[in-house]
């Protein structure tokens, strides 16, 4: 639970980590998003709702260390211009930015902020849709081949897939009991949005390195809030 709180957060930095942490990661996307929920909440208690939406954003990117919007950026620069494989790993080991990191990172974010200021504050709901990004995270780094040798994605090798799935799918229904059909929208949002980075990375890199796991979350996450802010 450290190593995966280590891992996936700003606390406890510097902890190892290792195949032993991912059945954790479920869980711990379910805290970060109970953390971020609560700051929704409170902050809606004193601003208007586009100020307590900002400081949810704000909230989740401190308490993440930036990780995944890191991994957004690259993983656009790799995966999104027309290259060869080669090309796009090298493109996404450089810690430079292109224009293609700026234009999603430009649409991410103030899609994040209008989704949580378009919504009353739903704790319950954050707390399913991290946790679920996090199990895909979990999934993809098990389940699927590397893109090359090393990386990120080794520290979790020899993992298996079925206990973060098993884990998440429980805690993600759990979590769903208070406004189940916005949150089983939202998760099926989430599902086809990282589904679709997965894929796209399969199909140009053979395989998913660290950068493309967290743009998967992220980019779940980001369709899950679109779906779970609709006027149901």
């Amino acid at each position: 639970m450290i190593a995966a709180l280590a891992f996936l957060t700003v606390l406890g930095r510097g902890q190892p980590t290792g195949p032993r942490a991912v059945p954790w990661f479920p869980v711990v996307g379910a805290l970060v998003g109970a953390a971020v929920g609560a700051v929704w909440w409170g902050a809606n208690e004193w601003w208007p709702p586009a100020v307590a939406g900002a400081l949810a954003v704000v909230s989740d990117l401190v308490l993440t260390g930036l990780l995944h919007v890191d991994g957004l950026a690259d993983a656009a620069d790799g995966l999104l211009p027309p290259m060869d494989k080669d090309a796009r790993m090298a493109v996404m080991s450089k810690g430079d930015v292109g224009a293609f990191a700026i234009g999603v990172i430009g649409t991410v974010i103030p899609l994040r902020l209008a989704c949580f200021a378009s919504m009353e504050p739903r704790l319950a709901v954050i707390a399913a849709l991290w946790c679920a990004s996090r199990t895909v995270m979990a999934v993809g780094a098990t389940a699927l081949p590397p893109a090359h040798a090393g990386g990120m994605t080794a520290l979790f090798r020899g993992a298996s897939p079925g206990p973060p799935a098993l884990i998440g799918t429980v805690l993600c229904l759990a979590l769903a009991v208070p406004d189940p059909a916005r949150t089983l929208a939202g998760l099926v949002g989430l599902v086809a949005g990282a589904g679709a980075v997965l894929l796209l990375s399969q199909r140009r890199l053979g395989g998913v390195t660290g950068d493309v796991l967290g743009a998967a979350g992220l980019v779940g996450e980001t369709v899950g809030l679109v779906v779970a802010s609709a006027r149901w």
